[in-house]
């Protein structure tokens, strides 16, 4: 039985993974021919939801990168409550390497992006752009490889990803926050107390955390905080155990309905949005920008050196071990696997340039998808070579 739910889930992976692939390929083929200007419109098309007094109305594009995107980080949130208390983040034995190899992916590309740009104070903000893992597109191309693919690096990449989401949450929480309103965050606060009481008295419907987890996004929408913030706040305020122990989990519950929605919806439509990028006028000198030539050396040389040369510094100092069946090179093909950013990478690209206007927007485009896609061809073959390699040599 865990056999089977393990290959279900890597299959569904698998399948999100290529539908992704799918996603930023419509995408670029709109914006690259006589679609373009209705791709355009799509996006910037006005929507506005009234409630009493309360009135919000955004263009499409900034509700699925404000609103859909916060229903996805809360899928984040409760992967990562669960794998805390219950899953490869329980123990520190069990999370030293991992979370080692993690802050090492994260450290390198940022200061590869920042060496690149060091000179131009209005590009240097997109400083952890390089610094996100893609969790759904790197465990899709893995699972393209079958199960050849030994369970202890799917495990590990896994945990990796995850350790790295919960960076990029902090990033974003800290340094692409806006100009705070008081009275916004009084009312977010009084709404995550709300939740808390609710997981105290131990309610175990769904519904009330909905409803409340709603209200909490739009006051931290209009608080200046990033609204998707709300979504993790949210996550870990559901209860990971029914009452006395015997109900189903409700975080698991709502983790299993959540999970098709966001890996087969949201994020395609997100990867729809954010991967249109004009290749007209393209040329060797764009690409090498300083803003797409620190993304994209970021996530490809910085990913995979910094999670592979963390790793070996971990296992060389007795902070971790290498995972059952997995050898250096296998560590070596995940590392370039992990320089696959592309969801994370754009938005934090999104709230980074902001302001930065359609030069930027592209830019950003760039980097993310010329390093993604380096790292999935370069990972995905690396990994098939070895992997061979490996059934040969048993």
């Amino acid at each position: 039985m865990v056999r089977l739910s393990v290959r279900k889930f890597f299959e569904s992976e698998k399948a999100s993974g290529l539908l992704l692939i799918a996603s930023a390929l419509l995408a670029l083929l709109a914006t690259n021919s006589p679609l373009s200007s209705l791709y355009d419109s799509f996006l910037h098309l006005p929507f506005s939801v009234s409630f009493g007094p309360l009135h919000l109305s955004k263009p499409l594009l900034l509700w699925i990168n404000d609103g859909l995107m916060a229903v996805f980080f809360l899928l984040i949130g409760l992967e990562v409550k669960r794998e805390i208390f219950e899953g490869q983040l329980s123990s520190i034995s069990r999370a030293s390497l991992p979370l080692v190899a993690a802050v090492g992916g994260m450290v390198v590309p940022a200061l590869i992006y920042v060496a690149i740009n060091r000179g131009d104070p209005a590009s240097i903000s997109g400083w952890a752009i390089p610094a996100a893992t893609d969790i759904a597109f790197s465990l899709g191309i893995l699972a393209l490889l079958g199960d050849k693919v030994p369970k202890g690096l799917k495990t590990f990449l896994l945990a990796v990803a995850i350790i790295d989401d919960i960076g990029a949450i902090a990033i974003i929480a800290l340094f692409y926050s806006g100009d705070l309103s008081l009275i916004s965050l009084l009312l977010a606060t009084l709404v995550l107390g709300i939740l808390i009481l609710l997981n105290r008295v131990r309610v175990t419907r769904i519904a009330p955390y909905v409803i409340l987890g709603s209200l909490l996004w739009v006051c931290v929408l209009k608080s200046g905080v990033h609204a998707t913030l709300a979504g993790v706040a949210l996550a870990f305020c559901i209860p990971l155990k029914g009452k006395d122990g015997r109900e189903p989990s409700p975080l698991r519950m709502l983790e299993e309905r959540l999970h098709p929605w966001v890996l087969y919806g949201i994020m395609p439509l997100f990867a729809f949005a954010n991967a249109g990028v004009s290749l007209s006028g393209l040329t060797l000198a764009s690409l090498l920008s300083p803003v797409p030539l620190g993304i994209g050396l970021g996530l490809f040389l910085g990913k995979q050196a910094g999670i592979f040369l963390f790793s070996w510094m971990a296992v060389r100092y007795g902070i971790g071990g290498l995972p059952d069946g997995v050898r250096w090179r296998d560590i070596y093909g995940l590392s370039l696997l992990c320089g696959i950013g592309f969801t994370m990478s754009l938005f934090i690209g999104s709230l980074a340039f902001e302001q930065g206007g359609l030069t930027m927007e592209r830019a950003v485009r760039l980097g993310v998808l010329s390093g993604t896609l380096l790292s999935a061809v370069t990972g995905y073959f690396f990994l098939k070579a070895v992997l061979r390699n490996n059934r040969r040599g048993e």
